[in-house]
């Protein structure tokens, strides 16, 4: 009698390849001002430091180049914080103004998770437009070019 394997079969690739995908989900049409507040001696400043160098990378500020990044920095020993501040037409439909995330103990990628789950969620959805028609589909709509000329 044999007993049954659990979990999973190879390891995980680390932290740099969960931070790596977190980041390809990452999306900002919802947002319209991103400020990241923190105090550069705070113990647990490096984690949102780090999310402000994602954040700002080309990839992710292409997702909405109308998006500003603000950091301020503070020598108070303030918590570390994020806030989100979202487009008008998000606004309407989620009743919310801002979302703010309390970076004090969070790691890295706890940052992307709660971003993604809270503020990519809430980008709007992209209709596509241009529809690809194959050779068949055309001659079957008939009309407009594409044939013999006599």
């Amino acid at each position: 009698m044999s007993i049954k394997v659990g979990g999973a079969f190879r390891r995980s690739a680390g932290i740099v390849s969960a931070i790596g995908k977190q980041l390809k989900l990452v999306n900002l049409k919802a947002v319209q001002r991103i400020t990241v507040s923190f105090d550069p001696f705070h113990e647990s400043a490096v984690s949102t430091r780090e999310l402000v160098q994602h954040l700002s990378a080309p990839k992710i500020s292409q997702t909405n180049p109308t998006c500003v990044l603000k950091t301020e920095v503070f020598c108070d020993r303030r918590s570390p914080s994020v806030v989100f501040q979202l487009i008008p037409s998000v606004q309407a439909e989620t009743k919310l103004k801002k979302i703010e995330l309390n970076s004090e103990n969070l790691s890295t990628l706890e940052l992307l998770k709660l971003c993604n789950k809270h503020v990519s969620a809430l980008a709007p959805k992209e209709i596509a437009t241009n529809v690809v028609k194959t050779k068949s589909e055309k001659k079957a709509g008939g009309g407009g070019g594409g044939g013999k000329r006599r």
